[in-house]
């Protein structure tokens, strides 16, 4: 068992807050999640979740001309440079104050920065090498409250940054004679959005209360007239002479007037307002949320409160969609390079859309479980994982692509656990709404529907080996309802616990089923002796969670004193037991009274999972960490860290002093009711502000770990959403059974001589994968045959799991299946005497094939309709040759028609 897993991916969640951003080729969209990044490459259908977190949730990014680069900057104003390229962090930078938004040039010469009311010009990073990424170049002042937007202008000359006291600014990147500044009025609610025109100085403002302006400009790009050398040196003397309120490093300042004298304005750029348009607004509190413009579309694109967002063509403001999305509000809108595709995020529910305005279709439709994750389960080949959440709905998601491909609604109330069928081809689901429902994932219905007899709350929920028997606990009766798969008829109700059944686990090997309840026992039930009770377990503390090892011979068992403890359930024996209370390491609250060491004492484990080999346990709970351990040993082997997301509360050890005042932590202080779009005016009677209106972090907690079948991979949901955890193959050298003889030179020597077998075996001593690789696509595929037959059985399993894995990446996709072909063939008898041991291997084998065949036979069918099209449409317009020659040319036709069909299907 290896131990070198690493974060591999983020699912459940598509979308929290910040802006969304397209790469530079319009393929791909990064979309911030709490305090991470996902990039979803809409082209091949796949998301990855870049390996890299800042300390709190990410407000804003600002992606660089090129792509190569990303600044990501989250609540409290700390910043990472991140190169796209090789997902790394290259610099971390802090700005002291929450930032509004971020804007690199067109150039990629320099960037923006806005908070509080000022602007802040910065040198981008180049691509040398530097001590400090961020050098500031100059600091503009102006507005009067926050500002909120920033659009530059194409040659880089110019910026706008619209602000919250209504009016637009607009600033010259460089020393302009005759453009220093710009005040921009005429609304009457704040600014949402900016945009220049197309090689112009032509502006467009966008305002909250739905009102567009057209601003023209006297003057063309080409009209900016440079500052004097000598003038330009005495100002800037000036600015570095008056060093006042400043805590960055000094800069040029330039202060901004919003009632200029006639002197200051003489021979300088001036505006005037050409048009206002109003958008057609639904209520008074269909607000204007966000925006977006294509320049070289024309095209305009705007959010609302309501879920609604319109296209218009400027400069006409001529109409060319309304639609709607949801009911929530539009948090964020982009537009990628060519002006096909549109993205909006809507924060309320975690949505996540891009949209082909002009084919009036969706390209991606994404939604995460917007309340907390409970249950997951991974399908018997470890290609899917179904979630069950809070809000009711079930999902079933796509390891490989990591989108969700099926949601299922129909619970009324919180889905508890979640499991597959051994067939993998059924979804069951336990709810608090008094029912467990069975799903078909060939024809994505609810094809049944378990209740009992009076309505009970299901907590958990377990299916046998054969997938013939379910059976789920209430955790208000008390009792264990056993439900037959193929009739849907209720067979037995289990009564015996006297206190909420908490857990359930079936056998893999036999029809015996445990149950784990709050009144401190364990009772083993035989489904095949009339469902009585084979055997109670007595524990010293509330039991929380029971599991089966993978071969069935041994029961692990977490109760509420932190302990997990391991049972040889065929003699009724306790095996050993591991204390784990201290290894969770649970966080302070801000509002607990006693320190986190004193918390932990009234922690455990909540979850457990075996890994598929049956030698290590994992096991999660109301803590950030999730730890392996080993069960024969006893001993913990490594902690994982979920998240280092602060803006969660329970995640620091410590109390904060910054947060502590002198009436107490800052978290005690209601700042009031008001949310985003101003202050609530309060219910009367109330004294402490609306409580509908009430800010909370949520606490991080792991609520259920599963390992993959394969043993390759982990998940775990948490309030994150779900992670995935998998094994970093490259991360070590990992030699087996290695001699001084065996070296790459002598394997290549080996290999040459045709000794392909102990080439073979050479280069699995030695254990590079890549030397493995070209050992065995040098083996012609004539010659795979007597190489099987002559491989020793220890090497066999490696053989298996070496091509389990190259399946996942080679295009060889023939030639290995010879090999596995002739290796299942050869030594199936032997491996099937190892069955247990080998079943990870066999199911991440059987997973890497069901992918390949799954994506072929989709192009097989597809060129099979291609085909089929094409001959109806030469039948149709017809062919010369055919229309001038005899009949029996035209029968000859239809013979290689059918022919080509014939080997259609073949191929198929």
């Amino acid at each position: 068992m290896r131990f070198a897993y690493r974060f591999s991916g983020l699912l459940g969640t598509v979308y929290r807050r910040g802006n969304l951003s397209f790469t530079r080729d319009g393929n791909s969209l990064l979309s911030p999640v709490g305090n991470r990044i996902s990039l979803f490459d809409l082209k091949n259908n796949k998301c990855e979740t870049l390996p890299l977190a800042t300390r709190l949730n990410i407000v804003c990014v600002g992606l660089s001309p090129d792509g190569s680069l990303a600044i990501l900057v989250d609540e409290e104003g700390a910043a990472l440079l991140v190169s796209l390229i090789g997902k790394c962090v290259i610099h971390q930078f802090y700005f002291h104050k929450p930032v509004h938004s971020v804007s690199f040039s067109p150039d990629g010469k320099k960037f923006v920065v806005t908070k509080d009311n000022l602007a802040y010009l910065y040198h981008a990073p180049g691509k040398k090498r530097e001590f400090n990424a961020f050098v500031l170049d100059k600091t503009y002042y102006g507005p009067y409250d926050e500002t909120t937007c920033i659009d530059w202008t194409d040659d880089s000359k110019c910026f706008a940054v619209g602000s919250k006291d209504m009016s637009t600014w607009v600033f010259g990147a460089e020393r302009w004679a005759n453009l220093i500044y710009y005040s921009l009025g005429g609304h009457k609610d704040v600014i949402v959005a900016c945009f220049f025109e197309e090689n112009s100085l032509d502006l467009y403002t966008i305002s909250q209360d739905a009102a567009l302006c057209v601003w023209q400009c006297d003057t063309e790009l080409d009209g900016l007239k440079p500052m004097p050398p000598k003038k330009a040196a005495k100002e800037k003397e000036a600015a570095e002479d008056d060093e006042e309120l400043l805590e960055e490093p000094k800069g040029e300042e330039i202060h901004g007037k919003a009632d200029p004298s006639e002197e200051e304005t003489r021979n300088k750029v001036k505006y005037s307002r050409v048009a206002k348009y109003f958008f057609n607004k639904e209520g008074d509190f269909n607000n204007l949320t966000a925006a977006a413009y294509h320049k070289k579309t024309h095209l305009l694109v705007t959010g609302f409160a309501s879920g609604v967002f319109h296209l218009h063509e400027l400069p006409d403001f001529n109409l060319i969609h309304s639609l709607s999305i949801s009911d929530q509000r539009i948090a964020s809108i982009s537009i990628n390079c060519t002006g096909d595709w549109i993205a909006f995020g809507c924060s309320g529910l975690g949505q996540l859309l891009v949209w082909e305005w002009q084919s009036e279709s969706y390209v991606l439709k994404q939604q995460g479980h917007f309340n907390s994750m409970v249950s997951l389960a991974y399908s018997p080949d470890g290609q899917y994982i179904v979630t069950g959440g809070e809000d009711g709905k079930v999902k079933v998601w796509n390891t490989s692509s990591s989108f969700c491909f099926v949601t299922f609604t129909e619970h009324n109330s919180g889905v508890t656990a979640v499991t597959f069928t051994s067939t993998g081809y059924v979804v069951l689901s336990a709810s608090l709404d008094g029912t467990v429902r069975a799903f078909d994932l060939h024809r994505y219905r609810n094809f049944r529907t378990f209740t009992s007899p009076r309505p009970s709350q299901f907590s958990c929920l377990a299916v046998d080996s054969s997938g013939e028997i379910v059976a789920a606990g209430s955790q208000d009766s008390f009792e264990i309802f056993i439900w037959s798969m193929q009739s849907g008829r209720l067979l037995d109700v289990l009564a015996g616990h006297e206190g909420p059944i908490s857990s359930l686990s079936f056998n893999p090997m036999k029809c015996v089923l445990a149950s784990a309840s709050w009144d401190k026992t364990v009772k083993l039930w035989d489904m095949l002796d009339s469902w009585q009770t084979k055997e109670t377990f007595i524990i010293n503390s509330d039991v929380l969670v029971v599991a089966f090892r993978p071969d069935g011979k041994e029961l692990a068992v977490a109760a509420l004193n932190g302990q997990i403890t391991f049972w040889d359930h065929d003699n009724a024996v306790q095996t050993g037991s591991i204390e784990g209370r201290h290894d969770l390491q649970m966080g302070r609250k801000e509002l607990d009274k006693i320190t986190a060491k004193q918390a932990a004492k009234g922690k455990s484990f909540t979850t457990l999972c075996y890994s598929a080999d049956g030698q290590s346990i994992l096991a999660g709970g109301l803590s950030k960490f999730v730890c392996i351990y080993n069960v024969k040993e006893q001993i913990l082997m490594k902690k994982f860290e979920i998240s280092c997301n602060h803006s969660l509360d329970a995640m620091e050890e410590y109390l904060d002093r910054r947060k502590m005042t002198e009436f107490g932590s800052m978290a005690l202080i209601d700042e009031g009711g008001g949310g985003d779009e101003g202050v609530a005016i309060p219910l009367p009677g109330v004294k402490r502000g609306d409580m509908s209106y009430r800010h909370f972090k949520p606490e991080i907690r792991v609520t259920c770990v599963r390992f993959c079948p394969t043993g390759r991979s982990w998940a775990a949901t948490s309030t994150e959403g779900l992670l995935l955890y998998s094994l970093d193959s490259g991360l070590m050298f990992d030699p087996f059974e290695l001699d001084i003889d065996v070296t790459p030179s002598n394997i290549r020597k080996t290999l040459g001589q045709k000794e392909y077998t102990m080439a073979i075996v050479m280069a699995f001593k030695l254990n590079e994968k890549k030397l493995i690789q070209e050992v065995i696509e040098a083996v012609p595929s004539s010659e795979v045959d007597v190489v099987c037959s002559s491989l020793p059985d220890l090497y066999v399993e490696k053989l298996l799991e070496f091509l389990a894995s190259a399946f996942e990446t080679s295009c060889h996709l023939e030639f290995y299946l010879i090999w596995a072909h002739k290796l299942l063939m050869l030594h199936g008898q032997k491996l099937k005497t190892k069955s247990v041991k080998l079943l990870p291997v066999i199911q991440f084998l059987q997973k890497s094939i069901q992918r390949h065949f799954e994506e072929v036979s989709k192009l097989c069918e597809w060129n099979i309709y291609n085909i089929k099209y094409a001959l109806a449409i030469s039948q149709q317009r017809g062919m010369k040759r055919a229309a001038e020659e005899t009949p029996g040319d035209e029968e000859e036709l239809d013979s290689d028609s059918d022919y080509l069909m014939q080997e259609a299907h073949k191929d198929n």
